[in-house]
């Protein structure tokens, strides 16, 4: 018996000592660095402070609307006129022009590459003379506040790894998202809604949208965007279940944050951390949210300004116009994804329902924010994956054509915060195939929109598997020539 005591009384002080050696090892490694550099996290628990704390430098914009419209859209059709293929049209684009770039699998069997001019009449806006179709007449009126960036280019060939590509730097799924990076580098102004917020038009085909485009990555996970929905339930699984009321709500989040302390102080898995976060703003969310996409208190010539769809909830217009009011309550990030743009056949009909459905919103949100003193420091951005090819896909007639995807050019324009208004940036040759000056890859894209947000792209990073990674990669310029 004296044996096992004496077993007991030593074991005891051996643990006491490694578990007092790593302790009290801890206490003084954490007195001496960062405590959230140490985790690659901020605290998750006091407020809505990003990692960085503060910007690496003073930001032109306090927050970022992005209109993404996923499919592609033309921009020979829309933004880039070529008079050359009107002159050409029908005839092979010259193998000199095409060079050997890789074809999709929807053209790669086709014999012949007849050349399609657009069917649709160009003409200049504006005292900045920008180009623009007579598809958009609502954005050529503001063609003055915009920054068009014609040489945008980007790797990717398909839909889903191109718009993997420009959401997250990476065509590989896993990576986060632009608005994720941006929530976990500044955090939130506002604890009682997300720091990024996403908008899919209700009701839309097209090539499926994956929740990835707005996800958090190896990102905590409180960054990941939060999607709003058209209906009874905004946010999914936010309100409380039948019986359940506001108090037992708070009781229940309040002893289940004790028990995850207790596990977090344990393991120290910064994730506990990340989902008690969640679950705070979850029912910060309860009161906060139903405000927020409630329109009934918008005004009539404000639904005017959006147009008519804008009454309906989970549309476009409808959700530009909350974006804006999201906007006004401080969400940081706030991302439209509009489905549709993808018009390998019947180009024509199908482009002029998207035109339709995305001008007048879009152009009313840029006016809205402008003159509530706003656009001074809200960057917008509007644009798709990649481009659309110069040649026809299928059969072309006088009337009726199709384009498949086009990755070695695009258009895409910006406005509001740092960038110069009334002005085009790069240029694409007279094919409209290749880019002839000022190239701007999407990672120098990324690169700008995280300067005008005052972050230095290669020191906003995260390490994860033995590497740090970043929203860039190992490339990205800022293009300084379109900033202000």
């Amino acid at each position: 018996m004296s044996a096992c005591n004496d077993y007991i009384a030593f074991s005891n002080r051996r643990d006491f000592l490694s578990k007092s050696a790593m302790g009290l090892g801890a206490m003084a490694l954490g007195s001496l660095i960062n405590p959230l550099q140490a985790f690659n996290a901020p605290s998750l628990l006091n407020g809505g402070g990003g990692v960085l704390g503060q910007p690496h430098f003073a930001p032109k914009a306090k927050r970022i609307i992005y209109m993404f419209q996923s499919g592609a859209p033309s921009q020979l059709d829309l933004f880039d006129p070529k008079p050359l293929l009107k002159k050409m049209n029908g005839q092979d684009i010259p193998p000199s022009v095409r060079g050997e770039q890789r074809l999709t699998g929807m053209t790669a069997g086709q014999s012949s590459f007849p050349l399609a001019g657009s069917v649709f009449d160009f003409k200049q806006h504006g005292s900045s003379g920008a180009w623009v179709s007579e598809l958009m007449p609502h954005t050529a009126k503001v063609v003055d506040e915009l920054c068009f960036v014609k040489s945008l280019y980007t790797e990717a060939i398909n839909h889903d790894p191109a718009v993997t590509f420009i959401q997250t730097g990476s065509q590989q799924p896993g990576r986060p998202s632009i608005g994720a990076w941006m929530s976990y580098g500044l955090g939130t102004d506002n604890e009682n809604l997300p720091s990024f917020v996403v908008l899919v038009t209700k009701g839309k085909n097209g090539q499926p949208l994956y929740s990835r485009s707005w996800g958090s990555g190896f990102l905590p996970a409180q960054h990941q965007g939060v999607q709003f929905r058209s209906g009874k339930d905004p946010v999914l699984y936010l309100n409380n279940p039948d019986g359940v009321s506001a108090l037992d709500r708070r009781r229940q989040l309040d002893h289940l944050k004790q028990l995850q302390e207790l596990q977090a102080a344990k393991i120290r898995d910064p994730e506990i951390e990340a989902r008690i976060a969640q679950y705070e703003m979850a029912f910060r969310m309860q009161s906060s949210v139903p405000d927020v996409v409630d329109l009934s208190d918008e005004p009539d010539h404000i639904f005017d300004m959006y147009g008519e769809d804008s009454k309906k909830p989970g549309t476009y217009a409808a959700n530009c116009l909350l974006a804006r009011r999201l906007a006004e309550k401080g969400v940081k990030f706030i991302q439209l994804f509009h489905q549709g743009w993808d018009q390998h056949g019947n180009l024509p009909n199908a482009i002029k329902v998207q035109a339709k459905e995305t001008d007048q919103a879009s152009a009313a949100l840029l006016m809205d924010l402008k003159q509530r003193g706003m656009l001074d420091d809200t960057l917008l951005i509007w644009g798709g994956e990649f481009g659309r090819t110069s040649y026809s896909q299928g059969k072309l007639t006088v009337d009726n054509y199709g384009r498949d995807h086009h990755p070695r050019c695009f258009t895409s324009w910006m406005a509001g915060a740092g960038v110069k208004p009334g002005y085009s940036y790069g240029a694409t040759d007279d094919f409209g195939y290749n880019i002839t000056q000022n190239p701007v890859h999407v990672h120098d894209l990324q690169a700008t929109i995280l300067h005008l947000l005052g972050i230095d792209h290669e020191k906003l990073t995260y390490r994860f598997q033995g590497r740090r990674f970043r929203l860039t990669d190992v490339h990205g310029q800022v293009v300084k020539d379109i900033l202000t």
